[in-house]
């Protein structure tokens, strides 16, 4: 049986075995102590070694993860997985991978959920951390349980993870005009541009001068989001209406179109709405707009698919909002 110590503001572990040198680690809780020492104990009764990697935290599995995918497929700074790993390095990095509980998952989530964080951001950053666990704990030779799996039940029972709900929200024409009037000129276009286009940010910001075709008023989108493939999606799109102008109408300082962040454009573009009280808008709803004006356009599910790249026309039913109006005719 091990023994548990408070040494100051921490806990030490201590397991003596017959036949093996004794084992001791210093935990920041009690929780954590008592949980590391029934994961040795463990693998003691099993007749496993228990490795001098032992101890290793949650920070170096992320960023033993993050090594792993470099020579696959690099996570991008821009990416919403990058985001999901930086969120799970600042609450959970320093605790001990192994020594992880469901009484820790519990209490991240919770802090995250009062941060402001929905149930289906937390359900997404719980899975990426069950994966880091799985894959970069493999890759370091640890025997990890899945806590992640044992907690989902209590996460789900008390809502602190759960589906997404499909948005429906669609920008109204004055709140269009009063964006754009709040709007700096280079913000401003890509406002334009994102509705006429129904393209997402990551998108609009990679656009390359190179990549327009100006004879068919075409541009190539590389590496477009795709379910299955990560690389050589590339697809043509046609620049329709307004689209081709607001191009047309931007300096050649940059070999990109827009050379902005990501992030730049959504912290400019939640500002403005803030700025004119304008509620629950965010920019991924100008795609939502864009697909839906589109098809009040008069533009088959065929055709819509074109430019908004989805591969599967049923997905398209969550950004087509059409507007009662838009079925009269002139």
């Amino acid at each position: 049986m091990a023994s548990i110590l408070k040494l100051g503001p921490r806990w030490r572990a201590l397991i003596r075995r017959k036949g093996h040198k004794s084992i001791c680690k210093t935990h920041p809780t009690k929780a954590a102590a008592e949980a590391w020492a029934r994961m040795v104990e463990a693998d003691l009764d099993a007749g496993r070694s228990v490795a001098a990697i032992r101890g290793i935290k949650v920070g170096q599995l992320i960023e033993v993860y993050r090594g792993l995918r470099e020579k696959v497929r690099p996570i991008l700074d821009s990416s919403n997985e990058h985001y999901m790993l930086q969120h799970l390095a600042e609450g959970l990095g320093d605790m001990v991978a192994e020594a992880l509980t469901i009484d820790d998952l519990i209490a991240w989530c919770t802090q995250r959920a009062e941060e402001g964080a929905g149930p289906y951001t937390l359900n997404m950053e719980i899975s990426k951390l069950g994966t880091v666990l799985r894959y970069a704990g493999a890759a370091k030779r640890l025997t990890l349980r899945d806590v992640v799996g044992q907690a989902r039940p209590v996460l789900s029972h008390t809502g602190l993870i759960g589906g997404g709900n499909l948005r429906t929200r669609r920008v109204t024409e004055d709140e269009l005009v009063r964006l754009l009037q709040v709007l700096s000129r280079w913000m401003a276009d890509v406002v334009v541009f994102a509705v006429a286009t129904a393209m997402r940010r990551e998108e609009i910001v990679r656009i390359a001068w190179s990549d327009l075709d100006v004879k068919k008023k075409l541009v190539l989108i590389r590496d477009r989001k795709h379910p299955r493939k990560k690389k050589g999606n590339d697809e043509w799109v046609p620049l329709l209406g307004v689209a081709w102008e607001v191009v047309q109408a931007q300096p050649r300082e940059d070999e990109r179109i827009f050379p902005r962040h990501p992030q730049t454009i959504s912290k400019a573009f939640k500002g403005a709405c803030e700025k004119l009280g304008i509620v629950d808008l965010h920019f991924h709803d100008l795609r939502h707009e864009g697909t839906s004006r589109l098809f009040e356009s008069g533009y088959t599910i065929e055709q819509v698919a074109l430019v908004t790249g989805h591969k599967d026309w049923r997905h398209l039913r969550r950004y087509t909002q059409l507007r009662p109006e838009s079925l009269h005719r002139d």
